[in-house]
């Protein structure tokens, strides 16, 4: 059953072959490791294959690098988690707007949100120029989402 189902597979992608493409750009580092050169269907008549459709096929592998030491990782997933805590605490404030625990929750909020700001801008202030860059590159929009939301809660 098994060997059926790899032969009619075989035939479909021999009669409907991938179209090559131009090689992509992107800003992200790439190399391209080729186990066999060449498509795996490019001459019909050779069908079927003898072993697998698949002997001659090409894969991506994306080089991703840390560009931030260990310490800073630790502090950016606290700096995260304090985030959602906070973002959970100005939901529940705005939820009881008119109520008689708004102003609790509403101090309970600043505090936890203010505990963010201060733990993101003493990470900052501790690394040099290129982390500091990264870092407000890929947390800043969530600051600036964290203040708005609180902004909102103080009107």
């Amino acid at each position: 059953m098994y060997r059926s189902r790899h032969i009619a597979l075989c035939k479909f992608l021999s009669r409907y072959p991938f179209r090559t493409s131009s090689k992509p750009t992107s800003l992200i580092p790439f190399k391209t490791i080729t186990t066999k050169s060449g498509h795996p269907f490019s001459n019909p008549t050779t069908f079927p294959p003898s072993k697998s459709c698949f002997q001659k096929t090409s894969y991506t592998q994306l080089k991703i690098s840390r560009t931030y030491s260990v310490e800073t990782d630790k502090v950016v997933d606290e700096i995260n988690l304090k985030f959602a805590e906070a973002r959970e605490e100005i939901e529940m404030a705005m939820e009881s707007k008119e109520t008689v625990y708004f102003n609790e929750e509403a101090e309970c909020a600043r505090a936890v949100v203010k505990d963010v700001l201060e733990m993101y801008e003493g990470l900052l202030s501790n690394l040099p120029e290129k982390e500091r860059g990264v870092i407000q590159r890929s947390m800043g929009l969530k600051i600036e989402q964290l203040k708005a939301e609180l902004q909102q809660l103080n009107e």
